[in-house]
């Protein structure tokens, strides 16, 4: 029999997460092994609201609301809507491959699946949506799609007291998304594309910086280009120029993406190790002495760092870090962060054991590195890439926009 995924309907952020998590599967560079995901969702959280790793272009915190605008102004019932709503997400795949969108790295959701679509744009953007002011109902999807009866209900009522016919088409705007949504175009589900117009990415760009001010994506919109193609947020050449709260922020979580990184690269070399491969085993003592030469460069600002600050910048947002992970955490940026202790992690007898005891603690059963036939499953290498904060997804996000603004 099969395995599934499950939750209960009571939070988006929760599904969002789940989402999250099983699309972390695919990427073998960012799966979490050791369980630090809850503290880079923190920063994350806090640098890019509205985001998350499964996001592929901006327009569609457009294309969501407009499919589903369109729905309720047809009276699309409760019990109809997810039928309608996933037609029209499919038909939108075809309609932005029509408009040219082809190729790899293009950000066309479903675009292999088709009409086998499992994870809709919908349920990709919900929460984003909501976090930027788009969307003002308060609930899940499905709690959406539940609610419509009554809000076609609710509006009939108040047309009747207004003495109006039952018609809807010259409703205002609905109650559930934003009353000042551009418009969309007529042809949407045959035939379109990403290019956002200058419209458009001017009520984006001002619901990101209204609903999450302060955040480096809202600063990032300030200025006039889109930002630098770096691989990291910390290395923008603006740096010095940003405010001193965002400036902490990315310290912080440049020190903790760097400082943690050697702890999956460990991991990866134990498993290496484990399977007997020589070729592997090199590949991880070669890439931990790179990552401790790294290391040795910031050894002044990592020897400096406040991790009691640290970990107050990551929870200031209400964010849940079990004490497990802290302690995980800390013991090993406190060992790293010794004067040589990095360049000696590969063979570092605490730290292997530490990262052996936290990957079983998480896994039990599935752990790798005491379950042979979990390790088959190993393709030799997971979740070895260095933390970026979703920065990738925001800086798309964030060039869609500005190329829309810079088109008027």
């Amino acid at each position: 029999m099969p395995s599934t995924f499950t939750w209960l309907d009571y939070s988006e952020a929760d599904r969002r997460k789940m989402l999250d998590v099983i699309n972390a599967f695919r990427e073998k560079e960012t799966r979490d092994e050791l369980g630090l995901g809850s503290v880079r969702d923190a920063f994350a959280d806090q640098l890019f609201p509205g985001t998350s790793t499964i996001q592929t272009r901006a327009r569609y915190f457009l294309f969501v609301p407009w499919i589903y605008l369109r729905l309720e102004r047809g009276r699309v019932r409760s019990n109809d809507i997810t039928r309608d709503a996933r037609r029209d997400e499919v038909r939108l795949i075809e309609a932005l491959l029509n408009g040219g969108e082809k190729g790899l790295g293009v950000g066309v959701i479903g675009s292999q699946a088709r009409s086998k679509l499992q994870r809709l744009p919908s349920s990709v953007y919900w929460l984003g949506l909501g976090a930027w002011g788009i969307r003002l109902f308060p609930g899940s999807v499905d709690q959406y799609h539940r609610s419509l009866d009554h809000f076609y209900e609710a509006q009939r009522q108040r047309r009747r007291m207004r003495g109006q016919e039952d018609d809807l088409l010259d409703e205002p705007a609905s109650a559930n998304w934003h009353p000042h949504l551009p418009e969309p175009p007529a042809d949407l589900l045959e035939k379109t594309t990403f290019q956002l117009t200058p419209t458009e990415a001017d009520y984006l760009s001002e619901r990101v910086r209204i609903h999450t001010r302060g955040s480096l994506l809202a600063f990032l919109l300030e200025g006039d280009h889109a930002p630098a193609e770096v691989a990291f947020p910390w290395e923008l050449p603006e740096l010095a120029h940003f405010p001193p709260p965002l400036r902490e922020q990315l310290l912080h979580a440049r020190n903790f993406s760097e400082a943690t990184h050697g702890a999956p690269l460990l991991y990866n070399l134990m498993l290496a190790e484990l399977t007997g491969s020589e070729e592997r085993i090199a590949y991880y003592r070669d890439w931990l002495a790179e990552w401790a030469a790294e290391l040795y460069e910031r050894r002044g600002e990592l020897a400096d760092w406040d991790l009691a600050r640290f970990w107050q910048l990551a929870c200031a947002k209400g964010a849940q870090i079990t004490l497990p992970t802290r302690r995980f955490v800390e013991t090993w940026i406190e060992t790293v962060r010794q004067p040589g202790a990095a360049e000696g992690v590969a063979d570092h007898q605490g730290l292997r054991q530490l990262v052996h005891q936290r990957e079983v603690a998480l896994k039990r059963r599935l752990s790798r590195l005491e379950n042979p036939r979990a390790r088959e499953l190993w393709n030799g290498q997971s979740g070895a890439g260095r933390l970026a904060f979703r920065w990738a997804q925001a800086r798309r996000i964030l060039a869609d926009i500005h190329d829309g603004m810079a088109a008027r």
